[in-house]
This record gives C-alpha cells, structure tokens and sequence, in this order.
C-alpha cells in the first residue's frame, strides 16, 4: 500500500500483483488436480452373440429364497448347503453368469445376502434381484 503525503492528503492503491500470482498458481494447481483425476471408467460390454446357443442357455436362472425356508432354482428344490455345487454346475457351462434372486416377504435380508454370497462363490458375476410380490 502506497502512501503520499504531498499536496491533497492520503492516497492509498492496493498492489493487485502478489493476488494475480496467488491466483495463477490456483489455476494451475487446480488444472493439474482435474487432470490427475480422470481416470479410465470400466465398462463391461457383453461378448459377441454367436448364432448357435444351446436351448438351455436362453432360460434365466432364478434362485428363489421362499417363505417357508426352502431354496429353489428355476422350479427345483435345494437343500441350502447344496445352493453352491448346484449353481457351479449350472454356471459352469454358461457364458453370460447372470442370475436373479427373488425373495420372500418373510424372509431376513441376511438370508438373502447370505445367498447372494453363495451365488458369487460359485461363479455368478452378475445378480439381479426380482421385485417382491405381496400376496
């Protein structure tokens, strides 16, 4: 801040050059950040159809967590310490590991979860859960 005291009285100008480097060193750290930051987003894009595919590989695979405590897949009953040697044998075939789960409205989201980790050690990369129907 400049002061003068000659003729009219007190003048004062504000030194704008230390906050324009301030400034520019802001900019330049924040365009290092932003290009520091993009990085490659994974995208899974499904394998190339081929025209021949077994009959059983069309039908989707539900395993269904019922009230009553049972487990079924696709209209079988399993015993629960069966699910995981069942579904690997299931899934061992297939080339697109998609499955949904559909649970009861009695049944404990532990359950469920429980489940859904059995399905991913057995081999199924991708879970879809069906919607709940109320009775």
């Amino acid at each position: 801040m400049a002061i003068s005291a000659g003729g009219g009285g007190v003048s004062s100008e504000i030194n704008v050059t230390p906050m324009i480097d301030v400034l520019l060193v802001l900019l330049i750290i924040f365009m290092v950040v932003i290009a520091m930051g993009r990085t490659a987003v994974q995208i899974n894009i499904p394998p190339t159809e081929t025209t021949t595919r077994p009959s059983d590989n069309n039908t989707q695979i539900v395993l269904e967590l019922r009230d009553d405590g049972t487990y079924w897949i696709n209209g079988h009953q399993y015993a629960k310490a069966d699910l995981g040697t069942q579904i690997k044998q299931i899934f061992d075939q297939r080339p697109v590991k998609l499955m949904f789960v559909k649970p009861g409205m009695e049944r404990v989201y532990s359950e469920v979860i429980a489940a859904i980790d059995v399905a991913r050690g057995a081999g199924v990369e991708v879970i879809g859960m069906t919607p709940i129907e109320a009775n």
